[in-house]
């Protein structure tokens, strides 16, 4: 829970900070937040950093295609801000500290999360003044995994964070949301209703690649062990072709 209110906390002062700078600020604020996300990736299982890496990945790939490609949303410079990719990072980082920190609570905040969703999603038919359409689609995904998966309570938790942020940074202007899907005139909220939903394709990709990804650098960079000269010691080390393995 601390590390979540910790990530949430840098997340909103960074994005107040980028509606006062221009391109070199934006360049300041991605060193720092690369280095944020390396901090707190440090302590992670190998697991969880491997499920990091796959959602920086993913979620790169979906913001050059939403947004410099369709158009979708336009942040503030009209660029893609280099801090956006290790962001992604920590919003998961943070997402799951909090489901870990409610783990008694688990049910309560999948309810939590899912009554959120679908209200949302209800109100931008009904009730917002700008219908949103297109964010509806993405609510009853997030439904079925907060029904069906195993990983339902890290769902709601990287849900909750991801829904705060967007409304938190549409209000402040870093980003905006078209008023229409380009190309195919459905009526879009700013923020969409689906866009927090969406983001649960990041965490299942992550969830499941992740581990094929390890595997895949196991066997490119096998562990072996080599004698420490002099010693009955041995080198246990990961390293490919060129590179020593770490003394352990």
């Amino acid at each position: 829970m601390i590390r979540a209110g910790l990530i949430a906390g840098y997340l909103a002062a960074l994005l107040a900070v980028d509606t006062q700078v221009e391109l070199h600020g934006q360049l300041v604020l991605g060193a720092v937040t690369w280095t944020v996300l390396i901090a707190a990736a440090w302590t992670l299982p190998a697991e969880r950093r491997w499920q990091v890496g796959v959602v920086v990945c993913a979620a790169t790939v979906a913001e050059l295609t939403g947004s410099i490609i369709w158009g979708v949303y336009t942040y503030r410079l009209h660029n893609l801000p280099t801090f956006v990719p290790p962001a992604h990072g920590l919003v998961f980082i943070a997402g799951l500290s909090l489901s870990q920190g409610l783990r008694a609570h688990s049910r309560a905040l999948v309810y939590v999360a899912a009554a959120i969703a679908a209200g949302w999603g209800i109100a931008g038919l009904t009730l917002l003044p700008h219908t949103d359409a297109a964010g509806a689609f993405g609510i009853p995904l997030l439904l079925v995994f907060l029904w069906r998966s195993p990983a339902r309570a890290a769902y709601a938790g990287v849900f909750l964070v991801v829904a705060a942020l967007e409304l938190y940074g549409t209000a402040i202007g870093t980003w905006r949301w078209a008023d229409q899907l380009p190309g195919l005139g459905i009526p879009d909220g700013n923020p969409p209703s689906g866009v927090a939903s969406g983001y649960v394709w990041f965490d299942v990709m992550a969830l499941l690649l992740a581990p094929r990804v390890a595997a895949l650098a196991q066997r490119t960079w096998p562990e072996r062990h080599r004698p420490v000269p002099g010693t009955s010691q041995v080198r246990v080390g990961v390293y490919g072709p060129g590179h020593e393995a770490a003394a352990e």
